[in-house]
C-alpha cells in the first residue's frame, strides 16, 4: 500500500486542462511554456514511450501491460505525452477534441473503407 490516496480522474478534458494550467501557474513556469518549448517536451516524452517498445518484438510489445513495472513505466509516459499535448493545445488555443473530429473526417474522406460507396 502506498502512503498516497490513488487520484480519482478527472471527470473531463477541461478539468485537465484546468488543473494542468493551475499547476504550471502555482510554479511560475508559464514564461517557459512556449509552443517551441511544449513541442519539444511534447517530442521527448512521445520519444520516451517509444523508448520502452524499441527492442521488443511485436508479440512482446502486445504484452507490456501484463508486467507491473512496464506497465507502470507507459501509464507514466502516456500521461507525460498527454499532459505536455494538452499545454501546447492551450497555449495555442487548439480544441484537441475539436481538431481530432476534422482530422478523422478529412481521413475519412481521403481513404474510403474498402466497398464504402462514394460519398
Amino acid at each position: 500500500m502506498t502512503d498516497h490516496p490513488r487520484p480519482s480522474p478527472p471527470a473531463d478534458l477541461a478539468a485537465l486542462r484546468r488543473r494542468l494550467a493551475e499547476f504550471a501557474a502555482a510554479r511560475h513556469w508559464e514564461p517557459y511554456h512556449t509552443p517551441k518549448n511544449l513541442a519539444a517536451a511534447l517530442s521527448v516524452e512521445a520519444s520516451e514511450l517509444l523508448e520502452i517498445f524499441q527492442w521488443l518484438t511485436p508479440e512482446e510489445s502486445s504484452r507490456v501491460m501484463t508486467d507491473p513495472h512496464t506497465a507502470h513505466r507507459v501509464r507514466d509516459e502516456v500521461a507525460d505525452v498527454l499532459a505536455y499535448l494538452l499545454q501546447f493545445c492551450e497555449v495555442l488555443g487548439v480544441d484537441p477534441l475539436a481538431a481530432l473530429a476534422a482530422k478523422i473526417e478529412r481521413n475519412e474522406s481521403r481513404f474510403p473503407a474498402p466497398g464504402a460507396p462514394d460519398g
